[in-house]
């Protein structure tokens, strides 16, 4: 193909095309597989959402250039994570992390590594009799998702024999003998994944509560000790970072509190027994019996989906050992909260006896204004005394002797004194001022 120069304007200059963006939407994913393995892939958007299943809108919430609250989401395929410092989504076999350099995401991933990868590092024998007893759980998973489809397929044939008596359908002997309700030994891969999110975000959440506190307390008991400028304004920061970790911790505890009081979805969460599902639905719809061949032409695809709602409809993931994992990361957060609950308690009671403080101090200053003012007040009296005194006007008094001028001026200083002493008193008596 022949080279085409860029179009030219009128002055022959090329015209500006912008330059077309590489890579738009690509982001640096780190994958932990469930051996323990990790790597990083530079993929977009619409690859992750054909890899995990999941909507544009939920992968908005991982976008760390938004701010989302915590939230954890349970779809078909995935869990979708965000706490604090965590961004994943989490599948059967693998989570997807976006890549960061925070300190906290690098502790988050190894810890996490070693979570799914613990099975792997355990002695072979220990090893090999925890994995029998995954494939026993599986296998009695799937004798139990079997057992409810022949339970099905012979009530329909029953109705059959009603008007065919030679079919007959014989369920197998091991499907009879199931136990009622066993707990699987081994953790599913996705439970241990959001264990570990769940335990670093709330070591996160205690951690900064903690260093919260060993700042806030000393803090708090030196501004009661020395009212200043510098004491009120590090409380007034303490206060703003104990309003936003409270916000936090408060969204993390009613997250996990809705997941606790919905079952549907904790039951969407089971990844690993939905994938189970979903994999024995074939195999369980080929030991169904065959029906006549005039029937074949008979069954239709909506019969076909019928049969396959009323298989996933009738199967009911076990959620007590996620019940348990929320419940009890649900307490941590909450001994979390109401460490701050109560930090927040001894802020306002600081608050208040300052406050108290304060108004005490401005009383004081109150009264001694009407203390000072009773003084001015008085000591007016005196001087119009004196003014009168200086007047030029001709009195005998002028020309008395010297001792009457000092009787004079010690009588106008007693009297002044005596009307402040009556003024404070009939103050104190009225409980005007508190002596």
């Amino acid at each position: 193909m022949a080279y085409s120069p860029p179009a030219a304007d009128e002055d022959g200059a090329p015209s500006s095309v912008p330059p077309r963006r590489k890579g738009f939407g690509r982001r640096s994913w780190q994958v932990v597989s469930e051996s323990g393995e990790s790597r990083y892939e530079d993929v977009g958007k619409y690859w992750i959402m054909r890899r995990t299943g999941l909507p544009a809108r939920d992968l908005r919430v991982l976008d760390p250039m938004l701010s989302y609250p915590s939230t954890i989401l349970g779809r078909e395929r995935a869990i979708v994570v965000n706490l604090e410092h965590i961004k994943a989504i989490i599948t059967a076999k693998e989570v997807f992390l976006l890549k960061s350099i925070n300190p906290l995401v690098v502790e988050f991933v190894q810890d996490l590594q070693h979570r799914i990868s613990s099975l792997h590092g355990m002695p072979p024998g220990q090893r090999d009799e925890m994995d029998s007893d995954d494939k026993a759980d599986r296998s009695w998973a799937s004798e139990l998702l079997i057992q409810g489809l022949h339970k099905r397929t012979s009530q329909s044939s029953a109705e059959k024999n009603e008007t065919n008596p030679q079919t007959t359908v014989d369920i197998p002997e091991k499907t009879r003998d199931i136990p009622e309700a066993t707990c699987p030994k081994v953790v599913p891969f996705e439970f241990r994944a959001l264990e570990a999110c769940l335990e670093s975000a709330c070591k996160c959440l205690e951690s900064e509560t903690k260093t919260l506190g060993e700042e806030a307390y000393p803090a708090l008991d030196e501004l009661t000790t020395k009212i200043s400028t510098l004491n009120l304004e590090r409380v007034r920061q303490i206060k703003c970072r104990l309003v936003e970790i409270s916000g936090r911790v408060q969204k993390v505890r009613d997250e996990l509190e809705h997941l606790l009081d919905d079952d549907n979805d904790m039951a969407e969460m089971c990844l690993t027994e939905k994938l189970l599902a979903i994999s024995l639905d074939q195999a369980s719809l080929e030991e169904e019996i065959n029906p006549a061949p005039e029937e074949e032409d008979d069954r239709t695809e909506d019969s076909k989906s019928e049969t396959n709602s009323e298989i996933f409809s009738s199967f009911k993931p076990k959620i007590e050992e996620l019940e348990m994992l929320l419940e009890a990361y649900f307490a941590q957060t909450d001994g979390i909260l109401q460490k701050l609950l109560d930090m927040s308690d001894y802020v306002d009671d600081t608050e208040d006896c300052i406050n108290i403080m304060l108004d005490e101090t401005q009383n004081q200053l109150l009264q001694m204004g009407v203390m000072l003012s009773t003084a001015n007040m008085i000591l007016n009296a005196g001087i119009v005394v004196v003014g009168l005194f200086g007047m030029n006007i001709t009195i005998d008094l002028f020309d008395a002797p010297t001792i009457r001028f000092w009787g004079t001026v010690i009588g106008t200083v007693t009297g002044c004194i005596v009307l402040y002493l009556f003024a404070i008193g009939l103050g104190v008596k009225k409980k005007i001022i508190d002596i």
